[in-house]
């Protein structure tokens, strides 16, 4: 069972995760350049803070593979006006067992983004999480985030107590990605997604399956900058 001691140290390690040089706060800009760039000639005219990196995701009206690169800046104005992140207290009842059962391998969820409009993406769902939360048994779709079951969920303390568009969630698991069996969900762990420290990004939303009808006090609330910095203006 994690403790608060544990809680506390991954809290530190966020923080260190979103302010370092390629972290969630230094991303200052997502251009997408339809072919490969040539990231030699970018990374010449950027600042001697910046890093430039190549990256790339299916077009949402083609399918095929649309390039891009992104900009990292080491002294973003997102880093150098950070606080914190505000987060609930580590509360062991946030703590849940629920069971991991795989689906066939070409099964898709359609997962609306943060900066598509309306416009959905189709992400490999693997298999669905079934997990009871405050007596009530929920069925929710988790996705292979690099050999990790990644949960998207929101609840009724977004938009009020925690960042609007919903939080991120990693399950823990011994066995594979697509292997059935118990899985840990520590909503402690629960967190901001990137979009909530830079408006560079594109976030899936929740779909309605992982929409909880009711409060998950536990986790990472929103991300709390100096000076009334807005990421949406900077």
């Amino acid at each position: 069972m994690p403790s608060s001691l544990d809680h506390a140290r991954w809290l530190a390690d966020r923080r260190s995760a979103v302010t370092a040089p390629t972290g969630n706060l230094a991303l200052v800009e997502t251009r997408w350049t339809g072919e490969p760039a040539d990231l030699e000639a970018v990374r010449a005219s950027a600042g001697p803070t910046s890093q430039v990196t190549p990256i790339q995701r299916a077009d949402i009206e083609t399918g095929g593979t649309q390039h891009g690169l992104r900009v990292w800046d080491a002294a973003s104005p997102a880093i150098r006006s950070f606080d914190h992140i505000d987060s609930y207290d580590f509360d062991e009842e946030w703590v849940l067992t629920g069971r991991f059962v795989p689906v066939a391998e070409d099964r898709t969820v359609p997962f609306e983004h943060i900066r598509d409009n309306g416009g959905t993406r189709d992400l490999v769902v693997p298999g669905d999480i079934i997990v009871t939360v405050d007596g009530r048994e929920h069925t929710i779709a988790a996705f292979d985030d690099g050999g990790t079951l990644l949960l998207v969920f929101g609840d009724e303390t977004n938009g009020s107590e925690t960042y609007g568009a919903g939080r991120f969630l990693h399950v823990h698991r011994e066995a594979g990605v697509g292997e059935p069996g118990e899985v840990v969900l520590d909503f402690n762990r629960a967190f901001v997604p990137p979009c909530g420290f830079s408006a560079q990004y594109n976030c899936p939303l929740p779909p309605a399956s992982n929409r909880f009808p009711l409060p998950i006090r536990a986790g990472e609330k929103s991300v709390v900058f100096r000076d009334g910095f807005d990421i949406y203006a900077a």
